[in-house]
């Protein structure tokens, strides 16, 4: 069996390679006609991924999964369209560097369930940019729609003069193959967008890899903000696809002080407040008590189906389970990443113990990624900044929405969110082409300013102190 894997991961590298040795030789025009055609062929074919993923998966809400592979291929096409990616892409005469951008190689982008189709289309869009073949490893619960996904831009790619392979599929469903291909020596970079365990296989691969990891975001409401909007801004994230992108909100933590109102708001909106009884109920069915982690049966389910599954009644029209705990961590299940229309609910007696709040629930499994304060107080917002560990700061906006880039902010179009060190991740930003090339810096002979005007002998004299060293050094300049 292993065997049989090596052969067939050396026949799918191999076929990259070559793909890549022709994609090296591209111009930027030819690039651009590629991605171009590959980005009409799958906007084209939004509504039919949308309703294919919907279908195999059982997760989500179609029409929200058209707007994500709205993100995934015109967003995207217009955030990469006029980025220079071959050849000479800056050159200063002053410094006398010019920067070259040469690709990477053979990409191994790895999908998930949670976001297939979306996710195909973008990572297909930047590699093809940065002039990668990419190889596509998806989730064997979304591989009909994915394979067709990948069907429908190569198709387009390959009527537009794209190498042939520079697109491919691997067979779904084996993590050991998917493993194996993550080591192949030939692999230039890892894309992964998974759970902990799969961006640390990718991690461990001893190739270089891009790995976003979960989030658990918090989100902050306080005196200042205007709760009504907030609140509608929370649901329309919340509910958005049901809760299955990793930015989505997961707790919202409250001053005492407007708790009343928010809870009001949240109710007079069609949130649900559980009780007690129900809290431990829905955490039955919401958490898998072995692990502590979400159960992946309720991902992207509607609140109707989560009911029943707990076997609790919610009144008609109920648009999110609301669940107030008082603590965070193992003895409190619904504090942790749940990608369905469930959020915990906080209240703090005071502004800092909000922020401590916020900041537990970060740390619980969702480092680096995302966090957001509703509010109106200049100095709070920055002060929230400064403290939470995320490499997106939302601000008075859907964090579904906003971390992706989709409306409300300027954030890079992105279905790859980085999570910085913190979160195991290389980068805190919104993945794009632009990471997905080596520059080349080819330097010219000028005079190096930091270096104009030392007096090596200096260096050698003992007599001087550092300060009268420095001293000179910067009377010469």
């Amino acid at each position: 069996m292993e065997e049989n894997f090596a052969v067939t991961s050396d026949t799918i590298v191999g076929k990259a390679v070559f793909a890549a040795a022709e994609f090296n030789q591209f111009t930027q025009v030819q690039t651009d006609l590629v991605v171009e055609a590959v980005f009409r062929a799958g906007f084209s074919n939004r509504i039919k991924l949308a309703k294919m993923a919907h279908d195999e998966t059982g997760m989500g809400i179609w029409e929200h999964k058209v707007i994500k592979n709205v993100l995934g291929t015109q967003l995207v096409y217009e955030s990469i369209r006029d980025e220079k990616t071959v050849g000479i892409i800056s050159s200063d005469p002053l410094t006398g560097i010019t920067e070259i951008a040469q690709p990477l190689g053979p990409v191994l982008a790895v999908i998930p369930v949670t976001n297939p189709t979306s996710t195909v289309l973008f990572k297909i869009l930047i590699c093809l940019k940065s002039r990668n073949p990419i190889i596509i490893s998806a989730h064997r619960g979304a591989a009909k729609s994915c394979i067709e996904a990948v069907r429908i831009c190569y198709d387009a790619a390959i009527a537009a003069g794209a190498p042939e392979d520079c697109i491919q599929m691997m067979p779904s469903g084996n993590r050991e193959f998917t493993q194996m291909m993550m080591s192949h020596p030939k692999i230039a970079l890892i894309l992964a967008t998974g759970g902990t365990g799969l961006v640390k296989a990718a991690y461990s691969s001893g190739n270089p890899a891009i790995g976003v990891g979960p989030g658990n975001v918090p989100v902050f409401i306080d005196e200042s903000a205007d709760i009504p909007f907030a609140v509608s801004s929370i649901i329309s994230s919340k509910t958005f696809d049901n809760g299955m992108i990793c930015a989505s909100e997961q707790a919202v933590v409250v001053e005492q002080s407007i708790e009343k109102q928010v809870r009001e708001e949240f109710e007079r909106q069609n949130c649900h407040f559980l009780s007690e009884a129900d809290i431990r109920k829905v955490e039955k069915v919401a958490i898998v008590h072995e692990t502590g982690g979400m159960n992946p049966s309720i991902v992207g389910q509607s609140v109707s189906v989560i009911a029943e599954k707990a076997g609790i009644s919610v009144p008609d029209g109920t648009r999110i389970l609301v669940a107030r705990l008082d603590g965070i961590g193992p003895h409190y299940p619904l504090s942790v990443e749940v990608l369905a229309p469930i959020l915990a609910f906080y209240r703090a007696e005071k502004y800092t113990t909000a922020i401590n709040y916020c900041i537990d629930l970060n740390y619980l499994g969702g480092i680096g990624h995302t966090a957001c304060i509703y509010s109106n107080n200049e100095q709070h917002i920055l002060e929230f900044s400064e403290l939470m560990n995320a490499g997106r700061i939302l601000v008075n906006t859907p964090t579904s929405q906003g971390a992706v880039g989709y409306f409300h902010n300027n954030l890079q179009p992105s279905l790859t969110l980085g999570c910085g060190t913190g979160g195991k991740n290389i980068t805190t930003e919104n993945i794009s082409a632009r990471h997905l090339i080596n520059i080349q810096r080819v330097s010219r002979r000028k005079n190096n300013q930091l270096w104009s005007g030392f007096n090596l002998a200096n260096y050698y004299d003992e007599s001087l102190s550092t300060d009268e060293i420095l001293g000179n050094y910067h009377k010469n300049h």
